[in-house]
């Protein structure tokens, strides 16, 4: 009997050491990656290039590009080359920028507050409040992927609007009444940030 205790016992610490060690659940994952947007959000020795730099790096390290722009381009994506789709996730990447990044001056001292996550395989979805100085709770929802030991952001959801469907609405729309082409013209005519 206590052979067989002693078995189980060395089992399952070795399936302890042999398993993936995982960053932590999605919501630490998270938090992780907004606890050094704010901190650079804060740092008043950072000037408006540098933060927005420092912020860029962070969403590099926290978005799972290809699966967000795969997503927006929806049922287009499969027609596309992969020349094609390494193009759009570059232009789309870069008009998240030019629309999000570039803003991060409006940012007032809003606080995140964690309210729950679920998780469905590799895929999860983490709920949270934005706490803005006036009081007001703006819910927001990070959907994730597991990436090896790393979750990644792929769409985010502010009071109940996603930034994966508002696009994809748009961009079907410029596919469906003129072209792909004329998307991609579109999406290169903007600024770079």
């Amino acid at each position: 009997m206590r052979y067989h205790i002693m078995k189980t016992i060395v089992i399952g610490a070795l399936l302890v050491i042999a398993a993936p060690a995982w960053a932590g659940s999605p919501t630490d994952q998270l938090r992780e990656y907004t606890d050094k947007v704010i901190k650079v959000l804060d740092d008043p020795a950072l000037a408006g290039t540098d933060r927005r730099a420092a912020v860029r790096k962070v969403a590099l390290e926290a978005f799972d590009s290809t699966e967000t722009a795969k997503r927006v381009l929806a049922r287009h994506w499969q027609a596309r080359t992969p020349a094609e789709r390494d193009e759009f996730i570059q232009l789309f990447a870069e008009l998240l920028e030019r629309t999000y990044i570039t803003r991060i001056n409006e940012y007032g001292g809003e606080r995140i507050k964690y309210v729950g996550e679920s998780i469905d395989g590799d895929m999860a979805i983490v709920r949270a409040r934005i706490l803005t100085k006036n009081g007001t709770e703006v819910p927001v929802e990070s959907r994730m992927l597991r990436h090896g030991d790393r979750w990644l952001i792929y769409d985010v959801v502010i009071e109940n609007v996603s930034l994966i469907a508002n696009y994809r609405s748009q961009f079907d729309r410029i596919v469906r009444t003129s072209s792909y082409e004329e998307l991609v013209r579109r999406l290169k005519s903007k600024p770079a940030p």
